[in-house]
């Protein structure tokens, strides 16, 4: 057993110096490879991240300004509705207006040719009068001049 034992620390003052080596490698790979790869690694990351956040911050504002626009045409939709129910109003209004004018005088020209006519049918019945009492007098002319007395 101690030739085993002896053999085994042979083996191990051996065995080292590839120990030492092997550290020395690891101290070596991580200070010349994985340090720079780690601190690319974090500032990829940090990229990353920074260009994740402003990208969620961009979409943020872009939703409030659609918002904000949305807001924007429904306001001005609504003014336009408005604007147009008001010249709506005021052509009815003035339609009204011109209809009360055009039967005021539709009106007042009634009356005038009324009366015309009322003068018209005086004046009438004062020529069919006197032509009336001229016609009778001839008409008892003749009679009576065919009457043998």
């Amino acid at each position: 057993m101690e030739q085993t034992l002896y053999a085994l620390g042979g083996l191990l003052l051996k065995a080292l110096p590839t120990f030492a080596l092997l550290i020395l490698l690891h101290f070596y790979l991580k200070r010349v490879f994985y340090k720079p790869l780690d601190r690319l690694l974090r500032q990829r990351w940090e990229a990353t991240e920074g260009t994740r956040k402003r990208a969620e911050e961009g979409l943020a504002e872009a939703a409030r300004k659609a918002g904000e626009y949305e807001e924007a045409i429904r306001t001005a939709r609504d003014d336009i509705y408005r604007e147009q129910e008001e010249l709506r109003r005021e052509w009815r209004r003035q339609q009204a207006a011109a209809l009360e004018d055009a039967r005021r005088r539709a009106d007042g020209l009634i009356k005038e040719a009324k009366a015309g006519l009322a003068g018209e049918a005086e004046t009438a019945r004062r020529a069919l009068e006197g032509d009336s009492e001229a016609l009778a007098e001839q008409i008892a002319n003749a009679v009576l001049e065919r009457r043998p007395l």
